[in-house]
């Protein structure tokens, strides 16, 4: 898990790397564009991770100490954030249709729409971990000594809010 944990930080790292450097080649752009940009659902996709991450947290926390049903609740709560975060990223988009802004808008935009889609897409595919996780929790293949599945999940969920704390700053707020 940690070796796709880390490549998947690493193909994020890039990205941003990309990022730094155009805003770099377009100073007023990269200043004035994020203005632009929905803060209020950037934010709430922000507090709705960081209350995912905890929810997570307490499945793990539940697990270790045999609380199958309290560890199953946490980790619907997470899918349920998850599912959440995808609505308001959805919201926002028509918002941003009905603004104006789009891929072709300028390159501040169309890179604000491919880290923020990559990221989307790394969401649903840590619902689809969690919720196995939810099913073998289900099955009862964890137990006290055997969480490996069920902390992988984990671990996966808080890169994807670790990669939103970062983008969120540089999408949203800084100029």
């Amino acid at each position: 898990m940690w070796v796709f944990v880390l490549s998947e930080m690493s193909e994020f790292a890039f990205f941003f790397t990309v990022f730094l450097v155009v805003k770099l080649l377009h100073p007023e752009l990269f200043s004035t564009a994020p203005a632009q940009l929905n803060t209020k659902a950037g934010l709430a996709n922000t507090l709705l991770l960081i209350t995912s991450s905890w929810f997570v947290a307490n499945a793990v926390r539940a697990a270790r100490s045999a609380k199958r049903k309290k560890s199953m609740g946490w980790l619907a709560l997470t899918i349920t954030a998850g599912l959440l975060y995808c609505a308001i990223k959805y919201l926002e988009y028509l918002w941003n249709v009905e603004h104006g802004i789009s891929t072709r808008t300028n390159i501040f935009f169309a890179l604000y729409y491919y880290l923020a889609f990559n990221h989307l897409l790394h969401v649903l595919i840590g619902i689809c971990v969690i919720g196995w996780a939810l099913l073998q929790s289900w099955l009862g293949s964890y137990d006290s000594e055997n969480l490996g599945g069920l902390e992988g999940a984990a671990t996966y969920w808080h890169m994807i809010d670790l990669v939103w704390i970062l983008l969120f700053p540089m999408l949203y707020i800084v100029g």
